[in-house]
């Protein structure tokens, strides 16, 4: 009995493709096997095809639902032509490295994508979604499983760009502690090392005893950029180590799991950047939902295109974290906490339970509704002044110092320690208009408008959610407000930042009978003078604008 429980739980895991791609040969092939079985276990495989056939119809397991694919090949993952080509030269090369660097080949390797966030800016750490799309640069991690008798059990990650990220060596321990204020590259790695042990020790999930890792890493999405190079390194990191040590999972509880790890690295991370890196699909954008994390297909307009242009001025999430990306965080639940006082929570009761701008959201749109509206943010007009609140102030409503609320998240007590003050009223308008702006756009997308009246309004809530980046949530920069300004110039239907923001890209919708016009104009008008500079060469001009279409997500290769 055991043997066979175990049985239909393997196939459970290797069926989610086959049924995905065949259902009706998967599901006879599975009543052949089942032929075999006890008759409580075939009672229960008709119960679960009666589940999933409704109304005569097969329905197809959702993508996210289904384990991260394992290929053979890199065809699948790269497309053809020039993509594969270029694909098959770096897997060539890393193996080389891997074998330069550890004298051995590497076992299996694991790519995840970066991604550029369409619209939908810091909302997703207030609980709302977001419709990003996977992008073509990517990260992979060729990984080998150290034999266990190996005597000195460490994780050694190199990188092929070793002049720039040296070999690291860490010990083969999922509980040691991350440095966060003596950042290192290989700590990403870690983060998906530690996360790993933790889902599977909290699932009761054996991978037996620990053992040293061999890992190195080719990474194509530009750090600081704002596509996401931290979470892509994360992610394929995280999947490597799941698969050199025998485990598969459902897409989403991946896509959960690696957002929790980056969190190790002292960034409190929605899981954006993670969904769509491991969930991705090939011509499809999606609208992320969190808890639980779901993703809805998207397709976008065939006559527009996105244009992803850096504005070279580097993001450091993780460096100024303190001061940008986690204070907004902490002054998003700051606001929640005093809008729920404000519409009738008791002070203790809102800081226990409100941990979001989402979980006041009903209050507010009550209150609106006393207006004859649904629009949460006349509440923020009402009870959050636009003055910065000191910390006085706050505490003052609240009844209990910030230190004690926070007391639980050290990186909300650094954020604490560098505020001077907090903008509640700014960062709460920009999360509950942003939030509308997002289905708004996704309402569009799926409309039965023309197609350029459809991409005039993509392009309008690009503008706005730009705006309310700059002037609300201030996470821009002199480089992002020029960079977005000559996209404008240039015929862009709109142009925003992407990303955290405070350096990165900025994502261009246009036209695709102008792009090429158009990325000549950006080369000229905004490249050349750093071309002069010496700031960037020439060379390498296409890793920092380019147009992208939205790319498949996370992969397993095992040749």
């Amino acid at each position: 009995m055991e043997s066979s429980t175990k049985y239909i739980h393997n196939l459970s895991y290797s069926g989610f493709s086959l049924f995905y791609l065949n259902p009706v040969t998967t599901l006879y092939s599975y009543s052949c096997h089942l032929f075999y079985f006890p008759i409580n276990l075939f009672l229960l495989f008709l119960s679960c095809i009666k589940r999933i056939i409704t109304m005569g119809e097969v329905s197809l397991v959702k993508h996210e639902e289904l384990p991260v694919p394992i290929y053979s090949t890199l065809e699948p993952v790269y497309g053809s032509e020039s993509q594969l080509k270029e694909a098959e030269i770096r897997f060539k090369n890393l193996k080389s490295e891997f074998i330069d660097f550890f004298g051995h080949s590497p076992d299996i390797y694991a790519r995840s994508p970066g991604r550029v966030n369409l619209i939908g800016e810091h909302i997703d750490y207030e609980g709302y979604s977001v419709l990003p799309m996977a992008i073509r640069q990517d990260t992979i991690v060729a990984i080998r499983k150290c034999d266990s008798n190996e005597s000195e059990k460490l994780l050694r990650i190199a990188n092929v760009n070793g002049d720039k990220y040296t070999l690291c060596s860490y010990p083969a321990d999922p509980l040691q502690d991350i440095d966060v204020k003596n950042h290192k590259w290989g700590h990403y790695v870690i983060c998906g090392y530690k996360g790993f042990y933790e889902y599977v020790k909290s699932k009761g999930i054996d991978v037996g005893e620990r053992v040293g890792l061999d890992i190195v890493v080719d990474g194509t999405v530009p750090t600081g950029s704002g596509l996401s190079s931290s979470a892509a390194l994360v992610c394929s990191s995280t999947i490597a180590i799941m698969a050199a040590l025998g485990v598969n999972l459902p897409k989403k509880e991946i896509a959960q799991l690696t957002c929790e790890c980056e969190r190790h690295i002292g960034t409190q991370s929605g899981g954006m950047d993670q969904a769509i890196s491991v969930m991705a699909q090939s011509g499809i954008a999606e609208l992320i939902d969190f808890n639980p994390i779901r993703a809805m297909d998207i397709q976008l307009p065939t006559g527009g295109s996105f244009v992803i242009a850096h504005s070279l001025a580097e993001s450091q999430k993780a460096v100024t974290a303190a001061i940008n990306y986690n204070n907004r965080v902490v002054e998003c639940r700051l606001a929640a906490i005093v809008l729920g006082i404000k519409l009738g929570m008791e002070p203790q009761e809102a800081i226990c339970n409100v941990k979001t701008l989402s979980d006041v959201e009903d209050l507010c749109v009550s209150f609106a509704g006393t207006l004859e509206s649904s629009d949460p943010v006349l509440a923020v007009k009402q009870f959050l002044h636009e003055e910065p609140y000191a910390s006085e102030d706050i505490e003052k409503i609240t009844q209990e110092k910030l230190e004690t609320i926070f007391s639980n998240s050290s990186t909300s007590l650094d954020v604490l320690r560098a505020a001077k003050y907090y903008k509640l009223h700014q960062r709460a308008a920009h999360v509950y208009s942003e939030a509308k702006r997002v289905h708004t756009f996704k309402d569009n997308v799926s409309s039965k408008l023309s197609e350029e009246d459809m991409l005039k309004k993509l392009g309008y809530l690009m503008n706005e959610s730009h705006y309310s980046c700059s002037v609300l949530y201030e996470c821009s920069c002199p480089e992002l407000e020029e960079l977005v300004k000559i996209c404008r110039d240039n015929g862009a239907l709109g142009a925003r930042l992407t990303g955290a923001g405070w350096g990165g890209c900025a994502v261009a919708l246009v036209k695709e009978s102008l792009v090429p016009q158009f990325i000549l104009n950006l080369k000229e008008q905004f490249y050349q003078s750093r071309i002069d500079k010496g700031i960037i060469n020439k060379d390498y001009l296409g890793l920092y604008i380019f147009a992208s279409k939205p790319s498949s997500g996370a992969a397993i290769i095992k040749f």
